[in-house]
């Protein structure tokens, strides 16, 4: 994530998947930004749905009103914005920058994982997602991933984990499956997960304790976000 980025679209649809599982769940939520560098590119200016009020705010209109607020109050997007409101009530969070060193990243990984043990929900926001072979752990521009030991460690201290994914250059019918059963396989969870947007896969996985209360979330997911966050029918728990 990148302060650049906040109040987007895909942020918006972020929050708001956030939301209804905290709303349905009752679940200890750590927002962990994986913050990186803002690189000035322009990209990150997908805020156009804020002038589209009739179109995006009945999914979440207090959402929606709370980001319009934000950003015409804010000099500079930044996601400590958020994390000073009560758009997402009860959640702690977790903020520090994402370092490319292993040794450095490394006492990331610890500092999470000790914040993690404290939650039972923990959100996990790397700008691209999952790892890739290209961009190896300790390598340049490896901060811009989630590496799998990382997950295993915050799923082994006990939470469930929600993971922000971008497609990559796949087929979306064979790249979603993929990572459903990647999850799957990596974490042992029988609830696995994917909510898609067009944009974006956010891929959940859940604990055995926390399996009956997301279930039910899942399919308040889809209702509240229909045709816009639509879980792609996985979960068999």
């Amino acid at each position: 994530m990148k302060d650049q980025y906040f109040g987007d679209i895909n942020d918006y649809r972020k929050y708001g998947v956030i939301r209804v599982l905290q709303a349905e769940t009752g679940l200890r939520v750590l927002v962990t930004w994986m913050l990186t560098p803002d690189d000035g590119r322009r990209d990150g200016e997908l805020r156009t749905y804020l002038d589209q009020p009739n179109r995006w705010q009945p999914f979440d209109p207090e959402l929606y009103k709370g980001l319009q607020d934000l950003l015409q109050t804010n000099s500079a997007p930044r996601v400590a914005l958020i994390e000073q409101s009560q758009l997402l009530n009860g959640a702690q969070y977790f903020s520090e920058i994402v370092p490319d060193h292993g040794d450095l990243r490394h006492t990331w990984a610890a500092k999470l994982a000790e914040a993690a043990s404290q939650s039972e929900l923990v959100f996990l926001d790397p700008d691209n997602g999952l790892e890739v072979p290209s961009r190896p752990y300790g390598k340049k521009l490896s901060s811009k991933y989630v590496f799998w030991h990382e997950v295993d460690q915050i799923w082994r201290g006990g939470a469930s984990v929600l993971i922000y994914q971008h497609y990559r250059r796949e087929k979306r019918s064979t790249f979603i499956p993929r990572m459903v059963n990647e999850l799957r396989r990596k974490t042992g969870a029988r609830l696995v997960e994917a909510f898609c947007t067009p944009r974006v896969l956010f891929l959940l996985a859940g604990q055995p304790k926390h399996s009956r209360l997301l279930g039910l979330a899942i399919g308040r997911v889809a209702g509240r976000w229909p045709e816009e966050i639509t879980p792609a029918g996985f979960a068999i728990d």
